[in-house]
């Protein structure tokens, strides 16, 4: 696939994966949605290598490195997105994660020596202020204190966990591990570490059979999870992770068009000087290295 369809899938399905997380919502807790989810996903990745002929044996060291991948990527971070939105907004997650980016060419200096971007720095901190612009009313109305700081604490947590899991996928990437099984592996060992959480916690092991949850799992699953990380992790390897986590700054603004369209959002000029600031901050990350690619 070329890197230009690779960059749209996640930003266009990740985008709208808040529509199908409200489904589930109230009646299953919401660690054991995640771990629904990449159970599930895992199960169709394995199916799938299988059927293809995949190669689905690893050494311990590399089983290792995938266990990391999955605890980081597919439990901890969404584990803690989940809860961090008990106690503020999404809008307020979403502006915590547009930070990714920053995040990734950090981490990716210090830990794969991967030289640092000016280009991309300027781009990210150009689409983190236009996020923010977006979600202005719940950035300026937000009080650090009490469960709100809290909440704010595990966003950033979240957010860490996320961008440590794309420095280990690069990783093993250059090790040579094929995305998919990676992601297959590292689905089954994240979910299995959200059920080991949710053992701690004692929460009770429900399921909600009506067709909205349902339904929302297996998108949540195929689309969300087999089909978006597919497509992220292949392009961060190809790209890097810096300028492939700017899908984490253009996710929000799918979100806002699907509110606008189903929920009659009304955007004002603050919100469409964000997405403004967005599409510029795209331009400057990732407009010159994908046409160098040919995408």
């Amino acid at each position: 696939m070329g890197n230009t369809f690779l960059y749209v899938i996640p930003v266009l399905i990740w985008g709208s994966t808040w529509l199908a997380i409200k489904f589930q919502l109230g009646t299953v807790p919401p660690e054991l949605s995640v771990a629904y989810r990449f159970l599930l996903a895992a199960l169709i990745l394995f199916v799938y290598s299988k059927w293809r002929g995949l190669n689905l044996r690893f050494s311990r060291s590399e089983h290792l490195f995938m266990a990391l991948q999955g605890l980081l990527l597919f439990s901890l971070n969404y584990v803690m997105v989940y809860f961090a939105e008990l106690y503020v907004t999404s809008g307020l997650v979403a502006v915590l994660f547009s930070a990714l980016i920053i995040l990734n060419v950090l981490f990716g200096a210090l830990f794969l020596r991967s030289p640092v971007s000016s280009r991309v720095l300027l781009g990210a901190f150009v689409g983190v202020l236009g996020v923010a612009l977006i979600f202005w009313p719940e950035v300026a109305s937000l009080q650090i204190e009490g469960m709100r700081l809290l909440g704010i604490t595990l966003g950033i947590l979240a957010a860490l966990c996320a961008s440590l899991g794309n420095i280990v996928s690069a990783r093993n990437q250059r090790a040579g591990l094929p995305v998919i099984q990676a992601n297959a592996y590292g689905m089954l060992y994240g979910s299995l570490a959200t059920l080991v959480f949710a053992l701690v916690r004692g929460v009770d092991f429900i399921f909600d059979p009506s067709l909205g949850y349902v339904g929302a799992l297996l998108y949540l699953a195929v689309f969300g999870s087999v089909i978006a990380f597919g497509s992220y992790l292949t392009l961060l390897g190809r790209i890097g992770a810096d300028r492939a986590a700017y899908v984490n700054v253009m996710v929000p603004m799918i979100a806002l068009a699907l509110s606008v369209v189903f929920e009659g959002l009304q955007l004002g000029v603050v919100e469409f000087a964000g997405v403004a600031l967005v599409l510029l901050g795209n331009v400057i990350v990732v407009g010159r290295r994908q046409r160098a690619a040919g995408a």
